[in-house]
């Protein structure tokens, strides 16, 4: 049976760094999971889900090659699939406002109140030196309903404007 491994990969951004990973681990015969690529600052960094039958020395060997090419760190770790287990995620919340120290850890400090399951958090920073604005988009998992998050959120500093939507999952 395929282990599964993460690999992670970070460096600067540059083009065609997803399709010289993709390449390498698809012609040794790896399969992906679930992934994340994103830019941060000027960094791409890559975590991926990756399934096959070598060990995790056999895929750093096969994956060195694109990683001294690109300039890029590698990190290995075994883990367990758990591929189709999670919840989907069924409300998305995005706070804006004035950039400051603390404004993750309050908002998901709340969240956490009421049991709601992060799945996806990304966060980027706009606006100007001067002015920075602070973008964040949450999507997860809650029993809660949507009066109670809004009413939560609503006691956060005025200084941020925060919406929650549902999330319809459609299939088919």
């Amino acid at each position: 049976m395929n282990q599964w491994k993460m690999l992670t990969l970070v460096g600067a951004d540059q083009p065609g760094i997803v399709a010289q990973v993709t390449h390498v681990l698809f012609h040794q015969g790896w399969a992906l999971g679930e992934t994340s690529m994103l830019r941060l600052g000027g960094n791409f960094t890559i975590m991926m889900m990756v399934s096959g039958a070598e060990s995790n020395e056999q895929l750093i060997e096969v994956m060195q090659p694109v990683a001294y090419r690109l300039n890029l760190h590698m990190h290995v770790d075994e883990i367990s699939g758990g591929l189709h287990q999670h919840a989907l995620p069924n409300y998305q919340i995005q706070v804006v406002g004035a950039d400051r120290v603390g404004i993750v850890a309050q908002v998901t400090a709340l969240l956490s109140e009421v049991d709601f399951n992060i799945l996806e958090l990304t966060s980027d920073v706009a606006g100007t030196d001067d002015e920075p604005i602070y973008i964040m988009t949450i999507q997860g998992h809650s029993c809660a309903d949507l009066e109670v998050l809004e009413e939560l959120l609503s006691t956060l500093d005025k200084d941020v404007d925060v919406t929650v939507k549902p999330i319809e999952i459609m299939f088919g």
